[in-house]
């Protein structure tokens, strides 16, 4: 129970920092006035003042603000606000395009933080490969393979007596041939024949095995490339699987929330140092998505309201961004309380 606590909050931590350090880097950028820079909420831990913003680590380690000057108009308008109601640094004085930046800063950086990861993972570690060995790799219960007795580790000869030199030419003697096939394996250095019936799933023969993966050294900037490409694939099913809730396809009892995010975090991190590192990628990608959805209270939110008063001219009256904020958070809390449910009866 310790090491799950210690875990979610170590990786809860890190990728709440790199958010709020979005939010923070470009309303710098943008000349705003950042007074304090947060990790967790509650009563201040410790904490120091560089130039005019305050660090501070509270005692709550489930997310972090920025308390950006003037995010308000009524706020920069009030006379005993400390910088005056002519402050320009303040956030609703800036120019729209610096706030859109702001806003959505935070979860692109949530993004991005996947790519860092799975980058140092790969350039340390090596990029792993489906290897051309016709090794067994794994077998799946309950399906022909593992009920024929065929195990991890075993190398595939011949089927039907022609000879098999690698991977690709088992999926071709098997592809599209519902048929027994005789299967001569070698495990240990002893020659052995087993029967194997495909069986058709999603239009394809399977037995239910899988090859070997072999592990190479990757360079600095090829560890890069291929830590893109498996950000983007994986962003890519994110947002497919969160467009099929709303479709149908994908069950809506999938979804997770505070509980099982936390039950997870704390078996990835029995699992050892990398395992964690791919998981909180993870859940950086998920936070992205989900924050940048355009429902009022997130950022998505904010930045089409950011739209509409670019449109318009003007920001939305006060009586109708709270309703909308209202509207927003309710449904928020409703998605909350479905998630826990589902952690619960799970």
């Amino acid at each position: 129970m310790l090491m799950t606590a210690i875990s979610a909050i170590v990786v809860f931590g890190f990728i709440v920092l790199f958010h709020e350090w979005g939010h923070f880097i470009t309303a710098k950028m943008t000349g705003m006035r950042v007074d304090e820079f947060a990790i967790g909420f509650g009563p201040r831990i410790c904490g120091w003042t560089s130039g005019e913003t305050k660090y501070s680590l509270r005692a709550i380690p489930l997310g972090g603000f920025n308390r950006i000057a003037g995010m308000t108009k009524e706020e920069d308008e009030d006379p005993e606000y400390e910088y005056g109601p002519a402050y320009e640094r303040a956030y609703y004085r800036r120019p729209i395009w610096c706030r859109m930046i702001v806003i959505v800063a935070g979860g692109v950086m949530n993004i991005i933080t996947p790519i860092l990861l799975f980058w140092g993972v790969y350039f340390c570690t090596g990029i792993n490969e489906p290897s051309p060995e016709p090794v067994i790799g794994m077998t799946v219960e309950g399906m022909p393979a593992h009920e024929a007795g065929i195990m991890p580790g075993d190398r595939v000869l011949a089927i039907d007596g022609k000879p098999v030199a690698v991977w690709s030419d088992i999926s071709a003697a098997i592809a599209n041939s519902p048929v027994a096939h005789d299967v001569t394996i070698q495990r240990e250095g002893t020659e052995k024949v087993v029967t194997l019936t495909p069986v058709e799933k999603d239009g394809r023969m399977l037995v239910g095995v899988t090859g070997t993966i072999e592990t190479r050294p990757a360079g600095f900037f090829e560890s890069l490339g291929v830590s893109v490409e498996h950000t983007v694939f994986i962003l890519g099913r994110m947002i497919s699987s969160l467009g099929g809730m709303f479709t149908g396809s994908t069950p809506a009892s999938e979804i997770s929330g505070p509980i099982g995010v936390l039950q997870m975090t704390g078996e990835v991190a029995q699992q050892g140092i990398l395992p964690l590192l791919n998981f909180a990628a993870l859940l950086s990608l998920n936070l992205g998505i989900v924050n940048l959805l355009p429902v009022p209270v997130l950022d998505g939110g904010h930045f089409v309201a950011l739209c509409l008063e670019a449109l318009r001219g003007k920001p939305l009256s006060e009586k109708v961004n709270n309703a909308v904020q209202t509207f927003g958070l309710a449904l928020l809390l409703g998605l909350m309380v479905y998630a826990t449910f589902n952690d619960i009866t799970r």
